[in-house]
């Protein structure tokens, strides 16, 4: 194995070479090349293991079989654990105008065989044979690169050791990802952020920061204690200020009150982690009315940061921090704010070196009769729960989004609008094997057609028989239209299983269907 400083060079001499591939694809439509595409969850497996289904979560990257458009283009797609074949072709028969044999035939499915809890990079890179037979299939290196869900060392040292770039950001600058880095980024460019402090990693500082909050918000009611690593809402706990007198005794004894989305979550697992990688204490944004917002970014191999789309997020869980789902676009009263804020990070990050798709949670909030006041919340320099939803879009209809109004239109000049959420569960769903849901979906008329653009496209397929769970996009030509078709699907499932129930908490589904 090649010592760190060595494989530092390797893969910033690799990464050159992606600028070269970028620009190719741009202005090539037909430019040939090969896109392995490794899905790797490499996150802490600690958290990840408190999501329902997490190991096919792998399955949510399918939408990059987009580039199968290009008749020169080839894809390699491993998983931890195959994928049912009636899946891919699922995928394969929506690239409308491409015959579906000949899609095949550039299209590569393989699997690890290994259904262990750990990053599915660190499983490939364990196998010797398979690295060996990845290289043969990847062919000219200099037309091929990787793509996976985010980027760490193993990522990096995956690259390196098959010759080919990483297309997402260099390890080396994830701190910038996390909850700390987020909140430097923030103050280094301006962008408004709940008052709190970072770089936190114990006990006493955790406490250290409750008070000082308290005392720079009189009357303060609640707070978040976050880990820096957490996704999706898991690994944010929130405290409650105690009445009274508050001092380091009144404050620690209601830190062990802290209340998380995970039922499993440990006051004493919670500080071990929080130790190991560090968090933040930030305030509660509290108002008559309170949104999630979130904008996806991208920046190129050439440092050109663009805007990709916006969204309000739908959270849910017992403590609504939980990422339940989406709606796009965001909303017109705040959408080109978000998008003046979040441009202001992509030209810090890129000045930094940063490559690769990224996201940016805000948070909107206003009192009776107020503007709305927006905060910038957490970068997540990977893909996100918002980044499969919107690249179905892409996938489905061909179209793009127009910049200036944040609003997407298909290649005829319709506007398109979707719910989505990767958050779908039902006891009842259990069972349920991917034929079943097709055929399911084909009697009701609700799969997604092309001479409408408009449907039902699922995701994340190869959980539903045990877990009972699945992500769907749920695209309508107006906003009200994506919802009933939402609502239509739901039911359709549900007529299947005769429940009316989605997971342990049905009033956060029922919160998601009721969002308009």
């Amino acid at each position: 194995m090649i010592d760190e400083q060595e494989e530092s060079r390797r893969f910033a001499a690799l990464n050159a070479r992606l600028q070269t591939i970028w620009s190719n694809l741009q202005t090539d439509a037909e430019y040939e090349h090969t896109s392995l595409i490794v899905p790797s969850l490499s996150v802490n497996q600690e958290e990840l293991a408190k999501v329902l289904g997490a190991a096919h979560y792998e399955e949510r990257l399918l939408f990059a079989l987009i580039r199968l458009r290009n008749p020169n283009a080839r894809v390699i797609y491993v998983t931890s654990q195959p994928v049912h074949p009636d899946i891919v072709d699922y995928y394969l028969q929506l690239l409308d105008g491409v015959p579906l044999s000949h899609a095949r035939q550039r299209l590569k499915m393989l699997s690890v065989y290994d259904a262990s809890v750990r990053p599915l990079s660190e499983k490939i890179l364990e196998r010797p044979r398979l690295m060996k037979r990845l290289r043969q299939l990847l062919g000219d290196a200099d037309r091929a690169y990787l793509t996976c869900y985010n980027s760490t060392v193993l990522e990096k040292r995956l690259a390196v050791e098959l010759g080919i770039p990483l297309n997402g950001v260099d390890p080396e600058l994830l701190y910038y990802g996390t909850k700390s880095g987020s909140r430097t980024v923030f103050a280094e460019t301006g962008v408004a952020a709940p008052l709190g402090n970072g770089d936190l990693h114990t006990e006493a500082e955790i406490v250290e920061a409750l008070l000082r909050l308290a005392k720079e918000r009189p009357g303060l009611r609640r707070a978040v204690v976050k880990l820096n690593e957490g996704f999706a809402g898991e690994g944010n706990g929130m405290f409650t200020f105690p009445q009274g007198e508050l001092d380091a005794a009144t404050i620690g004894a209601a830190l062990r009150k802290l209340r998380w989305s995970s039922k499993t979550e440990t006051y004493r697992a919670f500080l071990r982690k929080f130790a190991e990688m560090g968090g933040i204490v930030e305030e509660m944004i509290e108002a008559d009315e309170v949104r999630s917002p979130s904008v996806q970014m991208r920046i190129s191999p050439d440092g050109q940061s663009a805007l990709v789309s916006s969204h309000e997020q739908i959270l849910g869980g017992s403590t609504g921090h939980a990422y339940v789902g989406c709606r796009f676009p965001a909303n017109d009263d705040y959408r080109l704010q978000l998008h003046t804020e979040a441009e202001k990070i992509g030209r810090y990050l890129s000045s930094k070196g940063v490559i690769g798709r990224f996201a940016i949670d805000f948070l909107a909030a206003r009192r009776s009769g107020d503007q709305w006041s927006i905060y910038a919340i957490e970068i997540n320099l990977r893909m996100s729960g918002t980044t499969p939803p919107f690249h179905a879009l892409e996938f489905l209809t061909g179209g793009s989004l127009d910049v200036s109004s944040g609003r997407f239109r298909a290649p005829n000049g319709q506007e398109k609008f979707y719910r989505a959420t990767d958050n779908l569960k039902s006891p009842a769903y259990r069972g349920l094997l991917p034929e079943d849901l097709f055929q399911i979906m084909n009697r009701t008329g609700l799969s997604f057609r092309h001479s409408t653009d408009t449907g039902t496209l699922f995701y994340m397929i190869g959980a539903l028989s045990q877990f009972g769970k699945l992500g769907m996009t749920c695209i309508g030509n107006t906003p009200e239209e994506a919802q009933d078709i939402f609502k239509r699907t739901v039911a359709a499932l549900d007529g299947e299983g005769a429940s009316d129930l989605h997971g342990e908490d049905a009033p956060i589904f029922d919160r998601y269907l009721a969002m308009e």
